[in-house]
């Protein structure tokens, strides 16, 4: 079986439903949860694909407030030089459009925070992995940094009016979203408990924004179970060149 290197930057956001579908879907799954204290390999040999996970630092962190980010920098880096398939999400996604050259930032129009949709980009519609997916599938946000610059090259898939850059690609399969779509209703009614701010900036109260992320979230099996299928057919695909 393909071997999948999960990093869990943060036990906020475990891989939960995501790492299920990704399991169900023939991968082998090798988590490393930095919280933990549980180190990263040096390099992505032996491993054909990256999954990293979000949390609550952040991608303009430097090494001294975040060191637990630098080897999570470097497998990125790796992963963009030789097109290792990978899926990178939130704080991933920042981190990942930082080592590529793009710019992070605190988000201009603030913390963007529940369920909420995105658009796909012409560019999704040939694309292997997001092509399937509806025109507009929900999805959950929670974050307060944005991606204010795509990478040279990326290629753009998805959007909102809150914020463009809501998934990209580069290369052939290197793959950001700013959404999250492996979470549990527990996990999002955590992270508004511990998050004050954020839940200030939605425009519903905490419970309003909870439950409204609770009743999503058999929609976001149906639309990204699959999507989750696909991506691990790209991790087996480069199984032989990883072994």
């Amino acid at each position: 079986m393909a071997s999948l290197l999960v990093v869990v930057p943060s036990e906020t956001d475990p891989p939960a439903r995501l790492g299920h579908w990704l399991a169900d879907a023939g991968l082998t799954l090798d988590e490393r949860h930095l919280g933990l204290g549980e180190a990263l390999p040096e390099t992505l040999e032996g491993h054909a694909g990256l999954l990293v996970l979000g949390g609550p630092q952040s991608a303009t962190d430097d090494e001294a407030t975040s060191p637990e980010l630098a080897g999570v920098r470097a497998l990125l880096r790796e992963a963009i030089a030789g097109d290792v398939p990978t899926l990178a999400v939130c704080l991933g996604a920042q981190l990942l459009a930082d080592v590529g050259g793009g710019a992070v930032r605190r988000g201009a129009e603030g913390p963007e925070v529940g369920a909420t949709l995105v658009a796909k980009r012409d560019a999704a519609y040939a694309d292997p992995v997001f092509g399937p997916l509806p025109l507009t599938p929900d999805v959950v946000q929670w974050h307060h940094d944005e991606i204010a610059t795509l990478p040279p090259g990326a290629t753009l898939l998805a959007s909102n009016a809150h914020y463009a850059h809501q998934a990209f690609r580069l290369g052939a399969a290197v793959y950001g979203v700013q959404f999250h779509i492996e979470t549990t209703p527990e996990m999002v009614r955590a992270w508004a408990a511990a998050d004050r701010h954020g839940v200030a900036a939605a425009p519903v109260d905490a419970e309003t924004l909870c439950a409204r992320a609770d009743a999503v979230h058999d929609d976001l099996a149906e639309t990204w179970a699959p999507f989750a299928a696909r991506f691990a057919e790209l991790v087996r695909a480069h199984a032989p060149q990883a072994a």
